[in-house]
C-alpha cells in the first residue's frame, strides 16, 4: 500500500458501556445489554434491543447528536493537542434509503452537531451516508487527505440507531428482525463511535495500522433473489489484500458486522473459502453485534475500536487482520489491518 493510516484514540458510546474501554471490555467478555423495548412485535411480545443509556431519555435526532457528540468528546479528552479547526470531520450516517431514517438533512444534522460540540470542524468535512460500509469510504477519503492534501489528522464519527418504529415494522415485515415469531434475524441496537485516524509513517510502533482498503457490489444482495455465492465480498477481500500486498493466508482473524442473520454468516462463510488459499487451523471470526444488536451506520467503528483494544491489551489472535462490512443495498467493504508493537 505505502499508504498506511494509523488509529490513534477511539471514542464509544454502546448500549454495553458509555466509553471505548467499557464497551471494549463488555464486548471482550460477551457482555450484552439486550432489553425489552417499547416497541411490540406483531405476535404481541416485546421486541428485544440494545438502547443506550444516557442520562436524560432524549430521543431521535437528538439522542443521535448526543451520542455522536459524547463519542467525539472522548478524543477531544484523549487528545487535548489536536487542532480541531484544521480537522475534518467525516461523519457516517445510515443511507438515504434506509426505512425510518431519523435525519431528513444531512448538512444541518452536521451544523447541529458542530452546535452540541462548540467546535467548527475544517471545512474539508463529509458527511458519509453510506451505512456499515461508511467506516471504509471514510478511510479512503482520509487517506487522500493525509497524503495528498497534507492534512495532519481526521476525525471519523457515526451515529445511529435501529430502535425506530418505522425501521423495526419494515424489518419485521421482511423477517430480518428477531422476534417471538422469526429466530433468523437480528436485534436493534444503538450507539455512537469515533476514530481519530493519522499518517502510520508518524506512529512507527504500537498502533494499529490499516494497510489495505477494497470495495465492491454484490448483485444477490439480501433483498435479492438471486443465488448469493459472496462476488462482490471476495471482490473487495481481494482488493484489500492487493492493496496491502499480502494474501489471505497472512492474515490471522477477521471481524465482520454480521449481527444474526444467516444471509450474512453465509456470505462471510463463502467469501473466506473464496480467498483463502493455504492450509489454517483456525481463522476465527469476531462479531461484535453479539454484544450490541444491529447499530447501522456505527457498526464499523465499533468493529475497528475493538480490534485497537484486543491489540492493546494483547487479547487479539495475531498481528494481522481484516474487517469485512456489507449493506443491504450491495455494497462490500474490506479492509487490511496490522499491529505494530512498541519498538
Amino acid at each position: 500500500m505505502g499508504l498506511p493510516l494509523a488509529i490513534t484514540a477511539t471514542g464509544l458510546v454502546t448500549g454495553v458501556g458509555l466509553n471505548a474501554a467499557a464497551s471494549c471490555a463488555a464486548i471482550r467478555c460477551a457482555i450484552d445489554n439486550f432489553q425489552e423495548t417499547g416497541f411490540m412485535d406483531r405476535g404481541g411480545e416485546t421486541i428485544l434491543g440494545c438502547e443506550v443509556p444516557l442520562e436524560k431519555p432524549w430521543r431521535g435526532k437528538t439522542k443521535l447528536i448526543k451520542m455522536a457528540a459524547a463519542a467525539i468528546n472522548e478524543i477531544i479528552r484523549a487528545k487535548p493537542e489536536v487542532n480541531l479547526a484544521e480537522t475534518p470531520l467525516l461523519l457516517c450516517l445510515a443511507e438515504h434509503s434506509r426505512p425510518g431514517r431519523l435525519i431528513d438533512n444531512d448538512a444541518q444534522f452536521f451544523l447541529n452537531l458542530q452546535q452540541e460540540l462548540g467546535i467548527e470542524f475544517s471545512d474539508q468535512s463529509l458527511v458519509i451516508a453510506a451505512g456499515h460500509v461508511s467506516v471504509a469510504v471514510a478511510f479512503k477519503h482520509a487517506r487522500e487527505m493525509i497524503y495528498q492534501q497534507g492534512v495532519k489528522q481526521v476525525l471519523v464519527a457515526a451515529s445511529d440507531t435501529l430502535l425506530v418504529a418505522k425501521s423495526l415494522a419494515h424489518y419485521e415485515a421482511q423477517q430480518r428482525l428477531l422476534t417471538s415469531e422469526n429466530s433468523n434475524g437480528f436485534l436493534p441496537g444503538e450507539a455512537g463511535a469515533a476514530l481519530l485516524i493519522e499518517s502510520a509513517r508518524n506512529h512507527p510502533g504500537g498502533v494499529l495500522k490499516c494497510e489495505g482498503l477494497g470495495f465492491a457490489v454484490e448483485s444477490a444482495h439480501v433483498d435479492s433473489e438471486e443465488p448469493l455465492r459472496a462476488e462482490g465480498l471476495t471482490a473487495a477481500i481481494k482488493a484489500s489484500l492487493s492493496d496491502a500486498e499480502c494474501e489471505m493466508g497472512d492474515l490471522d482473524f477477521r471481524i465482520t458486522d454480521v449481527s444474526g442473520e444467516q444471509y450474512y454468516f453465509k456470505e462471510a462463510s463463502l467469501a473466506l473459502s473464496r480467498t483463502l488459499r493455504s492450509r489454517k487451523d483456525k481463522f476465527d471470526i469476531w462479531h461484535p453485534a453479539d454484544c450490541i444488536g444491529e447499530v447501522g451506520a456505527a457498526q464499523g467503528l465499533i468493529m475497528l475500536s475493538v480490534l485497537k483494544a484486543a491489540c492493546e491489551k494483547e487479547y487479539s489472535l495475531g498481528d494481522r487482520m481484516f474487517a469485512q462490512m456489507s449493506n443491504d443495498d450491495g455494497k462490500r467493504s474490506s479492509m487490511v489491518f496490522a499491529w505494530s508493537k512498541e519498538s
